[in-house]
């Protein structure tokens, strides 16, 4: 059978040309000369009859064709590169992953799925380091982050996934909802809204995609963390917004109801966050991958 692809090191050159913007830079990153880097992308361009690249003194600017294979080829070549490098360190040696997590999401959601990570990826440790709400990537930092924002819009050269978070329903004790029997959404602009500092519109939001019109929710009380905006639910302190994914275990316990079970997202979410061509991890892909079916699972078992 005759093989349609190129050779693996003339992807690897094209694709860290792309992620670099410099051949000298991914010549030193791959640790060849710089013409090596040259002639490996020339032979791709010639293997598939296309320019991929066009190259100028000031820019260079990825083809149709070049960003087609770009994103066929990206994932697989470094999950290919992350399984190559678990191999050669042997069963006896780990990869470090470095991760900087939202402390809410890391002690509800991720950290009581880490175990099934562990058990498929043995080789792989994971590591934490404190949360900084201002990651920036500068100095020593984490291979990634989870952090809550809106994603490429917010941090547009950045590498960023979305994962889970933009999915919100209005929580309240059980009494509560007893008490006050809600008919409507709109009903609850009249109960003290509880909300977080960093999205203090979320409540405006889902009332305007609950068909709530020319009302504006004045709120209580506004958290600074949504472990304690959860609490405050908790203790009946008035109706909460929150994402679906951390009140999970409450909702289904019956510590906590939603009154409007409405399939209604935001624009805000938890995203994976990582700077391209700098604090690389080879165990960062396989990570990624089981990260994002982690979320896909979680989100398709929530109501529609």
């Amino acid at each position: 059978m005759r093989l349609h692809s190129a050779s693996m090191s003339e992807l690897h050159a094209f694709v860290t040309v792309v992620r670099t913007g410099s051949f000298s830079r991914a010549a030193e990153e791959l640790c060849v000369t710089q013409g090596a880097i040259s002639r490996a992308v020339a032979r791709l361009e010639s293997h598939y009859g296309k320019v991929l690249l066009r190259r100028s003194a000031h820019q260079m600017v990825l083809t149709q064709s070049g960003e087609q294979l770009l994103e066929a080829v990206r994932e697989p070549l470094a999950v290919i590169e992350a399984a190559s490098e678990a191999l050669r360190v042997g069963p006896s040696q780990t990869m470090e992953l470095v991760l900087s997590v939202v402390p809410t999401l890391a002690s509800v959601w991720l950290v009581p799925r880490l175990p099934d990570f562990q058990a498929r990826h043995p080789e792989v440790r994971v590591r934490f380091v404190p949360y900084r709400k201002d990651e920036d990537f500068s100095g020593p930092t984490p291979h990634a982050a989870i952090l809550t924002g809106l994603g490429p819009s917010q941090w547009p050269t950045w590498e960023c996934d979305y994962l889970i978070g933009r999915e919100v329903v209005p929580v309240c004790h059980p009494a509560r909802a007893a008490r006050q029997r809600w008919r409507r959404p709109a009903d609850l602009v009249a109960e003290p809204l509880l909300a977080h500092s960093t999205s203090p519109g979320n409540w405006a939001q889902w009332l305007r995609a609950a068909g709530v019109e020319g009302m504006e929710p004045e709120l209580s009380t506004v958290f600074d963390q949504v472990s304690i905006l959860i609490q405050a639910a908790l203790a009946d302190m008035g109706v909460a917004l929150v994402q679906r994914c951390l009140v999970r275990a409450e909702l289904e316990a019956g510590r906590l109801v939603t009154p409007f079970d409405l399939p209604i997202s935001l624009q805000r979410g938890y995203f994976l966050c990582r700077l391209p061509g700098r604090h690389t991890a080879a165990s960062l892909p396989v990570f990624r991958q089981w990260l994002l079916e982690m979320a896909r699972q979680d989100i398709g078992s929530m109501p529609v």
